[in-house]
C-alpha cells in the first residue's frame, strides 16, 4: 500500500500496551506517529504541529473522545480523524461522526484494517482536483471542491470529511441512481462494505442540507437499489 507521501499522524490513547502496537505497525508503513496520552496533550500537540491523520480513542481521560473530536475538527479541518471505541454502539458512531469523525472503527485493531482506512482517508485528502469543475451547484447548494466547503443559500454548511467527500460523490452523479455497493466502494474502497456506516451519513447530510429532513429534496432513496442525488431540487443559484 502507497501512500502519497510521508504523512503524519497523532494517536490519543491512554492504552500504552496499544499504542505501543498500533504506533509500531503504522510506523512501519510508514506514517510518522507522535503519541499523546489524554486529549489536553492531544489538542495542545494539534496546536504546535501539523497532523494529517488523528486517531482518537473515544473513552481517554479527561474531556471525552466525542468532544475531543469536535475540538480537533475545529483546530485542523483538512485533517483525517478515527475514533477507536470498545463496542460497535449506533449511538456513539453517529455522536463520533456528528462531532466531524470520518471513520469510527473497534477495538481489538487490526492493523491491515486501520492503515487501509487510513490510506483511504489520505487517498481521498491528496485525490488531485485539476480535471474536475471547481465549484458543483444544484438548487441552492453550491460546493467548492477545492477549498473542501459546501453553502446553502449562501450559508456556510460544516461537512466532516467523509461528509464532503459523500455529498461531493452524489452531486458528481446529479439524477443518476447509484446503487449502495457503488457508492460504498466509491467512498470506501472496492473491498469494503460499509453499507451501515452509508445510512449514517446519509442520514446526516440529510439533516444538513435538506429542508424537511423527513422529505429529501435533493438526496433521494430508490428503494432496494442506492440513491439518487436530485440536481433540480430547491431554488438554483445563479
Amino acid at each position: 500500500m502507497t501512500l502519497p507521501q510521508p504523512s503524519k499522524i497523532l494517536v490519543l490513547d491512554n492504552e500504552l500496551t496499544l499504542q505501543g502496537t498500533v504506533c509500531a505497525a503504522l510506523e512501519g508503513k510508514g506514517f510518522v506517529v507522535e503519541r499523546a496520552g489524554d486529549s489536553k496533550e492531544a489538542l495542545e500537540a494539534i496546536r504546535l504541529h501539523r497532523f494529517d491523520l488523528v486517531l482518537v480513542d473515544i473513552d481517554v481521560p479527561g474531556v471525552s473522545g466525542i468532544e475531543t473530536c469536535s475540538q480537533i475538527r475545529s483546530l485542523a479541518p483538512r485533517a483525517g480523524i478515527i475514533v477507536v471505541a470498545v463496542r460497535d454502539d449506533e449511538d456513539d458512531r453517529i455522536r463520533a461522526l456528528e462531532a466531524g469523525a470520518d471513520d469510527y472503527v473497534t477495538k481489538p485493531l487490526h492493523a491491515g484494517e486501520l492503515r487501509a482506512r487510513l490510506a483511504a482517508i489520505l487517498r481521498r485528502m491528496h485525490t488531485g482536483l485539476s480535471e474536475e469543475p471547481a465549484i458543483l451547484r444544484a438548487g441552492d447548494l453550491k460546493m467548492d471542491l477545492e477549498r473542501r466547503s459546501l453553502w446553502k443559500a449562501g450559508q456556510e454548511v460544516r461537512l466532516s470529511g467523509r461528509e464532503f467527500e459523500l455529498l461531493s460523490f452524489l452531486m458528481k452523479s446529479q439524477d443518476v441512481t447509484l446503487t449502495h455497493a457503488e457508492i460504498v466502494h466509491g467512498i470506501w474502497g472496492p473491498r469494503s462494505s460499509e453499507r451501515e456506516n452509508l445510512r449514517t451519513y446519509i442520514r446526516h447530510l440529510r439533516k444538513k442540507i435538506e429542508d424537511d429532513p423527513a422529505k429529501p429534496e435533493y438526496i433521494l432513496t430508490e428503494p432496494w437499489v442506492g440513491y439518487r442525488f436530485r440536481g433540480g431540487a430547491g431554488h438554483r443559484v445563479s
